[in-house]
């Protein structure tokens, strides 16, 4: 079964790509699409089935060079299959929405074939980011990632005639090679340490990095934090956080359902999931950790703020989920790794339903983006609209504070900054991301007043010809609407809520403890241990376990958990949380202020936004006039893209320059030229004058070369 999954998408793309002659259009969409769904059915089969134990499917010996040897093997736990719902369930929907988004494309001529290709690109994608998710070596991962690069390359730039896809597929695949470039030298060091790239191994060898120094850049650096922060590189590129940002809101050019397949729930992830994959090496490096925080709350806030102003609607989504994987981010930082897989499947619901939403707004409006040119179109496209209401319930955090009882966002997002409090005692990253709802509420807020509310703007014509989409783009958006209200609901105990839950969830050995009553009790009197299924022999892991309303950590599971790492053996579990870390236990004791605070962020954001758009309409357009560097600095995106074409662009530009015209034209084709046309004609016009046709010249010339030859022989001799 996962091999079906696996390569089913593969299998979907060569058919549409290389026979789709031979079972023609409709047809190469029928079996990408059947497949997809195919693999989705199994997918979800295993997440619901699966009991948390680690077991691996080999699909065949693949390198093997001096100490280097890998199988290409299928890594099966709950992290991979988590990845696997999400992968599968938003590529099977997106390729059921494409069939009508795509169809009678205004960037195709008449008559033109292109929804094969599209389709093909599509499964090739699907099974690249499967490739990655299910790797079990860090070289079958890098191979997916990088296949997912070339994937959304392809899909980035699939409008090929348009001068701004191809600009915008070109930016994400150059910045996407700075990131893995440092994937890629993380990878080198783990293998030169470790002598090993397979997961286990590198998980064994964690304790002995964190106690291991190593020169790199003329400096020492302890080996585990520079690895991790190596590793975190590759995520930043992949998962455009700060500084490696700027080729995420660029991607929009390409079709929709490719913003909503990659940009919102799959390829922008693989970062979240390498951090969280490599969660026993993470546990040694607190230095990396912590920088990993620090970015994640700083792109959290900096996507929020450039959000408030973008105009375009899927920009606005773009740079919201930009801002919900900083989220992620600082959740892997401070250490709770299941809360970051947790926000990273409720968020793939929600987003995937905005971007796929957006689509459908933009298929009404004939292709019109500019959110300034919508306007009272909920009654025209009803579907779309409560579609589009419950994404923005979701992403906005609405729910009933206090209870686990809301939108998949409420519950997942309020984890995620509880654990920011916990982690980080209330710091930086706590009120970057609470200041980041407020943000998040407002401008989901004003897509909605002023897509849907408010008076039609904007082309007459096009607003009396809206419509809503067909039956076939409606269908997704009620599917993921089903995710972004119950997901959060179904599944806050496995992931964040309830210990004994969460390790059975993630196949965390647990261990139970008796503990005193009231937060903090530091000893417990261990009653039973409960067993969960082995993977391999003597493995074990951090664990913590709850006792009706008193949560502890299970310290002793997390050092019998550092035992079997420090005997050579990987913890068991797909994640790992050392004995110190404490940040889950942390969390749910924080103070009754902290757990409200994104609700009452998330009112204050709706509150100005009603009355920014819809009580008093003017005030948004006097305020940037009042305020303009700042608007234009927000509006510019910090200035981002102008810094880096200044710093780099310009100065790439201008060092071709110099080669072009003075390496290669002057001193290259200079001196070719220079020999060709004038060093040779010179020696050959040298030589023609000796070629008179005069016997007496060509005799001086035998008896001068005897002379020569003859005083030669004088002064060296002849042996």
């Amino acid at each position: 079964m996962e091999s079906l999954i696996l390569f089913a998408p593969l299998f979907g793309s060569l058919i549409a790509g290389f026979g789709w002659r031979l079972i023609g259009e409709r047809g190469a969409m029928w079996v990408t699409t059947g497949l997809l769904f195919m693999a989705c059915a199994f997918s979800w089969i295993i997440f619901l089935t699966f009991d948390g134990a680690l077991y691996k499917v080999e699909i065949f010996r693949w390198i093997e060079s001096g100490t280097l040897s890998t199988d290409w093997a299928i890594r099966m736990d709950r992290l991979t299959a988590i990845m696997l719902i999400v992968i599968t369930t938003v590529s099977a929907l997106v390729h059921l929405y494409s069939f009508g988004y795509m169809d009678h494309d205004p960037q195709w001529k008449e008559g033109e074939v292109y929804k094969p290709r599209f389709f093909a690109y599509l499964s090739f994608f699907t099974f690249a980011m499967l490739m990655l998710v299910t790797s079990d070596n860090l070289v079958q991962m890098f191979f997916g990632w990088e296949g997912v690069g070339v994937a959304s390359y392809l899909l980035i730039g699939f409008y090929y005639r348009k001068p701004s896809a191809n600009a915008a597929a070109m930016k994400a695949f150059v910045v996407n090679r700075v990131g893995d470039f440092g994937f890629a030298l993380g990878i080198f060091g783990l293998f030169y340490l470790a002598d090993s790239i397979n997961f286990d191994d590198v998980f064994a060898a964690s304790p002995g990095l964190a106690e291991t120094q190593l020169s790199f850049l003329w400096s020492e650096w302890n080996a585990a934090n520079l690895i991790a922060v190596l590793l975190f590189i590759g995520a930043m590129g992949k998962s455009a956080q700060l500084f490696l940002h700027t080729w995420l809101p660029d991607a929009m050019e390409g079709p929709t359902p490719v913003s909503a397949l990659i940009h919102a729930a799959t390829m922008v992830t693989a970062g979240v999931f390498l951090v969280c994959r490599m969660s026993p090496l993470m546990e040694y490096a607190p230095e990396a950790t912590a920088f990993i925080t620090f970015m994640g709350a700083t792109t959290a806030f900096f996507a929020a703020t450039v959000g408030l102003v973008q105009n375009d609607i899927k920009r606005v989504i773009a740079y919201s989920t930009c801002s919900q994987l900083g989220y992620m981010f600082v959740a892997a930082g401070v250490g709770v790794y299941g809360v970051a897989m947790f926000h990273l499947l409720t968020h793939a619901f929600f987003k995937a339903m905005l971007f796929l939403g957006a689509g459908s707004v933009i298929h009404a409006m004939h292709h019109e983006q500019d959110m300034r040119n919508y306007g009272n179109l909920r009654k025209r496209i009803p579907f779309t609209f409560w579609a589009m209401m419950i994404g923005t319930l979701a992403i906005t955090g609405v729910g009933i504070p206090l209870t686990h009882i809301g939108f998949a966002g409420f519950l997942s997002k309020d984890a995620v900054i509880e654990s920011a409090w916990a982690g980080t005692q209330g710091g930086y990253a706590f009120w970057m991301l609470v200041i980041a709802a407020l943000f998040t509420s407002f401008y989901s807020w004003r897509l909605m007043f002023l897509t849907f509310f408010g008076e039609a703007r904007g082309d007459k014509h096009t607003h009396e010809h809206a419509h809503e989409s067909p039956m076939v783009m409606l269908i997704p958006l009620g599917v993921l609407g089903l995710g972004a209200i119950f997901s959060g609901m179904l599944w806050y105990n496995s992931f964040f809520g309830d210990h004994d839950t969460m390790n059975r969830f993630f196949g965390i050995p647990a261990h139970h403890a008796e503990a005193e009553e009231g937060h903090g009790a530091e000893t417990a009197d261990a009653a039973h241990t409960e067993a969960a299924p082995a993977t391999d022999e003597g493995h074990a892991e951090a664990a913590t376990v709850s006792h009706g309303e008193v949560a502890v950590t299970d310290h002793a599971a997390a050092a019998e958990g550092l035992h079997a790492m420090a005997g050579g053996m990987a913890p068991q579990g797909a994640i790992f949380m050392g004995p110190d870390n404490t940040v889950i236990d942390d969390a749910h004791h924080a103070p009754g202020w902290v757990k409200v605070s994104p609700f009452i962020a998330m009112v204050i954001g709706f509150g100005v936004a009603y009355l920014f758009y819809i009580v008093n309409p003017s005030l948004p357009r006097r305020l940037a006039e009042s305020q303009r560097p700042l608007y234009l600095f927000l509006l510019n995106k910090w200035y981002f893209d102008e810094i880096y074409d200044f710093l780099f662009i310009r100065s790439a530009k201008a060092i071709g320059r110099f080669l072009w015209k003075r390496g290669d034209g002057n001193v290259i084709d200079g001196s070719i030229n220079g020999i060709a046309l004038g060093f040779v004609p010179y020696i050959t016009r040298l030589a023609g004058r000796a070629q008179n046709g005069y016997v007496f010249t060509y005799a001086f010339a035998m008896v001068v070369g005897i002379a020569v030859l003859v005083t030669w022989m004088t002064f060296v001799g002849v042996e």
